[in-house]
């Protein structure tokens, strides 16, 4: 079992069937994995995406500063959906934010966020690295690296890493592990390469695995063979 795990979900997967906004039951089915890992003892942080209320590409004829800060904002929603709902189970929860929003969050402060774990609390990380032209991957691989996490997850709307896409190509082979380079080589669109290369350079391990499968996160953080695991 990991001892502090870094959950990175999209906001896509937030949205479920429906491509856009908050499905309920989405939010219930990661909300219980995560409440269950914590009543395990495990320190958990999670980066959220903000895809299902906005994405930088929607921007095409608008300043690309202006749209990623869009962006950001729309993760802040995610976070603090996500929040609500894990309050709901009597866990405490806090958000901090890479774009000050103190009304509503919590700015991020390092130091902070290893108290809130000492203090048994989850900790959702909104607004990606609060800079343009950073993905919410590069967030989450920022964010895992200052907080020394054992384990980056990344939850994928598939089972693992395939050398194509499994929805297209019905021959698509599965990856059980690959090396960071081999992802990066092989073009497989995992993460962007700041991502990847930050992991490998700060010696996180990546597992992909799939959201939608019976307890994939809890057994992910758990340590089973789930998914894909690049190291």
């Amino acid at each position: 079992m990991y001892k502090r795990i870094l959950l990175k979900i999209s906001g896509e997967a937030l949205a479920g069937e429906k491509g856009v906004g908050i499905d309920a039951g989405m939010v219930k089915h990661v909300v219980s994995q995560l409440v269950a890992l914590h009543k395990k003892g495990m320190q958990i942080a999670v980066v959220v995406g903000g895809g299902n209320f906005w994405r930088g590409r929607q921007g095409a004829d608008m300043d690309r500063v202006t749209a990623d800060h869009m962006g950001m904002l729309a993760t802040i929603m995610n976070a603090l959906a996500l929040q609500n709902a894990i309050e709901k189970e009597s866990v405490a929860c806090r958000v901090q934010t890479a774009l000050s929003i103190p009304a509503v969050a919590e700015p991020y402060i390092l130091r902070k966020a290893l108290k809130h774990f000492e203090c048994g609390r989850i900790v959702i990380f909104a607004c990606g690295t609060g800079n343009p032209y950073f993905t919410t991957d590069s967030g989450a691989a920022l964010r895992a690296a200052e907080i020394k996490a054992d384990v980056l997850l990344m939850a994928k709307n598939i089972d693992g890493l395939y050398d194509s896409d499994p929805k297209i190509n019905p021959s698509a082979k599965k990856y059980d592990a690959i090396s960071y380079m081999d992802v990066i080589n092989k073009d497989l669109h995992l993460m962007d390469i700041t991502s990847i290369t930050m992991c490998k350079e700060n010696n996180i391990p990546i597992i992909a695995f799939g959201l939608h499968s019976e307890n994939g996160l809890v057994r992910a953080a758990m340590g089973e063979k789930v998914g894909t695991i690049i190291h």
